[in-house]
């Protein structure tokens, strides 16, 4: 037996198990600065502490993951920067979300496919709409985010295919970026309806049923404000 209630000799830890492999070490700019200081033992010795043992060696390949500024957190003082340099020996950027919108698509399937099975529905499909709505936000989650809302969506799906309607806090407008419209005085309410339903198509990448959802008025507004020429 261990050292504590519950532990045991005969049960391998998690780095006694990557032995020989690789570990992936999730969030690691959370690691409070203990577990920082045992980490760096482990990558630089090679060795674990077995709990009811005696320290083993072991061969571990580590790739830690963040989706924070770690270079930055070290000069803050908020992370160990011998640990820092370690893990830092190739480094790997992946762009966020919103800088890689032509993945929205297929992960958002990846994710019904999954979550549908996950809540015995058999949802099908996701409606180029709603396909349009998630590609104007900007995921600040990334794509936790995006599993996120895909869940959510669905969860309260009533039919085979996903509509804007079940992105309930998107299809409100909540979520998405926020843009300022400088007005200049004496422009014509005319003219500045016209500019924020330009703006708003942008948004919707052109979709004119979904800019009328997000404005509150019917598409065929949209029609008569903003001839099929401009």
């Amino acid at each position: 037996k261990g050292a504590f209630t519950g532990a045991d000799k005969d049960k391998k830890g998690k780095f006694e198990l990557a032995n020989g492999g690789t570990i992936l070490l999730d969030e690691i700019s959370e690691m409070p600065f203990s577990l920082q200081a045992k980490l760096l033992r482990v990558i630089e010795d090679k060795v674990i502490d077995i709990v009811g043992g005696e320290p083993k060696k072991v061969d571990i390949r580590f790739i830690a993951a963040t989706n924070k500024d770690l270079d930055e957190m070290v000069k803050e003082g908020r992370f160990r920067a011998d640990l820092f340099y370690r893990l830092n020996v190739i480094t790997i950027k992946i762009p966020p979300l919103r800088e890689r919108q032509d993945d929205i698509p297929i992960l958002a399937m990846n994710f019904l496919n999954t979550i549908s099975r996950k809540y015995n529905k058999d949802i099908k499909s996701i409606s180029q709409e709603a396909l349009n709505l998630l590609q104007t936000y900007n995921w600040p989650g990334n794509v936790r985010e995006l599993q996120n809302a895909i869940e959510k969506a669905v969860i309260l799906c009533k039919g085979e295919e996903l509509l804007p309607s079940d992105f309930e806090d998107l299809y409100r407008g909540e979520l998405l970026p926020k843009k300022e419209i400088n007005i200049p005085l004496g422009v014509p309410l005319e003219e500045i309806e016209k500019m924020i339903i330009s703006e708003t198509l942008k948004l919707t990448k052109g979709d004119k049923n979904l800019a009328a959802k997000l404005l509150g008025i019917a598409t065929r507004t949209i029609y008569r404000k903003i001839p099929s020429g401009e």
